[in-house]
């Protein structure tokens, strides 16, 4: 599995035709919610597997001195493989790279546990985002990590 940062409108369409799947297909959100405002200044990530087809997506922009983790998603196909640990670590990396230190991120309530796991705390109750219960969590990224 590689993961890419976006760098052209295929690779960009490719990110998309996940969050579609993943988001508006098997979620029902509506479209006009998960291809929002934020697209043209979130950095895109796109993850392929042995072939050129894509399996995960996910965005990430700085907002209030956060980074903020968005529209994580990994086709049916590939959930349990690792992907979705994968892409975290990627765009940790690549927040790190930006100088940041904290992160957030808005859970769906069931993908807790995931994200709990990767280091992350809940800060908020739950709340309904796209009518999914979703709650906020951050993760401080050690100071000794900034370093590599």
């Amino acid at each position: 599995m590689k993961i890419k940062v976006v760098e052209n409108q295929k690779e960009l369409e490719d990110a998309f035709s996940i969050r579609k799947i993943v988001f508006v297909k098997e979620q029902n959100v509506p479209i006009e919610e998960e291809i929002d405002q934020y697209e043209d200044e979130a950095t895109h990530f796109v993850m392929y597997g042995d072939t050129a087809n894509p399996l995960a997506a996910g965005r990430f922009r700085v907002v209030d001195g956060y980074g903020k983790v968005e529209r994580i998603c990994v086709l049916k196909e590939a959930r349990k493989t690792g992907a979705g640990r994968l892409m975290m670590n990627a765009i940790e990396t690549f927040a790190r790279k930006q100088g940041l230190h904290k992160l957030k991120l808005n859970a769906q309530t069931h993908a807790i546990p995931f994200y709990a796991g990767l280091g992350y705390e809940v800060v908020s109750d739950e709340f309904l985002d796209a009518g999914i219960p979703h709650k906020t969590m951050v993760k401080q990224i050690p100071t000794e990590a900034l370093a590599d």
